[in-house]
């Protein structure tokens, strides 16, 4: 099985959230919780927080995990990524896991299996992945990016808008349905890759639909996609996470 380093780059402010990584109604910061989830995977054999507020870091080392402190004028998250990973010692990574960070039930299987999928397709510069919908989902929600892929299981685009648009959707009884598949926001680099990502300039598509892997695609860049059944929910409000605290609760928790 692959190696893998994973960073999860954590923000103070939300605009729907603030503060939202040191929420600890359940006795633990979020942040904590998903560093303890993406602990389980097998393929990561180190995890860092990378973040530009100290109360983060502060946090993050109390709980005996690794923070680093990077820039605050960073764009998204995989630029912050870039920064720390270009400053790590020892022998470089060769594939690095963006784990976002308000994903506290994330899967570890579903982390081993995006590593192990990036690592068995050398020509691909990233991963990320496709998993269904699950029935109670709005597929024309504009909150859950969807994406299409081609039969080499590559991306071919993203969108909050729904795709694919299905125009003679009376017809499907009589050929196969078009899949649409949500877009789960993790993904996994090689290293030359992600310290290029920063250098590439900003793109079109990318600024309209305000998301940053559409720059890898304008830029003729590879993205494979592994299929999952990721129905990690993330955490956006704070309604959001009044339930993720319930749950955990519900199976023991504090």
């Amino acid at each position: 099985m692959p190696d893998a380093i994973a960073v999860i780059p954590a923000r103070y402010e939300s605009s729907r959230f603030p503060g939202k990584p040191l929420a600890a109604q359940t006795g633990k910061p979020l942040i904590q919780h998903v560093v303890e989830q993406v602990r389980r995977a097998r393929t990561v054999t180190r995890i860092i927080v990378a973040t530009d507020d100290r109360r983060i870091a502060d946090a993050v080392a109390a709980a005996g995990s690794e923070a680093r402190m990077t820039r605050a004028d960073h764009p998204n998250g995989t630029s912050r990524i870039a920064e720390v990973v270009a400053t790590l010692d020892g022998p470089p990574p060769g594939l690095i896991v963006n784990v976002q960070g308000d994903e506290p039930e994330i899967e570890p299987e579903v982390i081993d299996q995006l590593v192990t999928g990036l690592d068995a397709d050398p020509d691909a510069d990233m991963a990320t992945l496709a998993t269904p919908f699950d029935e109670r989902e709005d597929p024309a929600n504009p909150n859950i990016v969807k994406i299409v892929l081609d039969r080499r299981n590559r991306a071919l685009y993203f969108s909050r808008s729904l795709i694919p648009y299905d125009r003679d959707a009376e017809l499907l009884a009589q050929r196969p349905a078009a899949v649409v598949y949500k877009h789960p926001g993790l993904y996994a680099y090689r290293r030359d890759f992600l310290l290029r990502y920063p250098s590439l300039d900003p793109t079109p598509l990318e600024q309209a639909e305000q998301l940053e892997q559409l720059r890898v695609l304008e830029h003729g860049c590879r993205i494979a996609v592994i299929h999952a059944d990721a129905p990690h929910p993330g955490i956006d409000t704070p309604e959001q996470y009044a339930r993720f605290v319930q749950r955990y609760r519900d199976r023991g928790g504090v």
